[in-house]
């Protein structure tokens, strides 16, 4: 018996999975969102020509 697998977990280890608290999964989805959001401020301040403080008004 400890050659024995259990062939379906409790818990979906799929990456893309949607889980709540901290878990592989949504240090995932954390670490999409941050690209998403860099990438955002990168092409916010390429085609407005001004930083993206100066183009919310911030500063």
């Amino acid at each position: 018996m400890s050659g024995f697998k259990n062939p379906t977990p409790t818990v979906s280890e799929d990456p893309n999975a949607v889980r709540f608290g901290f878990t592989r999964q949504s240090e995932n989805w954390n670490g999409r969102f941050a690209m998403i959001g860099f990438l955002s401020v990168v092409l916010i301040e390429a085609f407005s020509g001004q930083g993206f403080l100066h183009f919310w008004g911030i500063l």
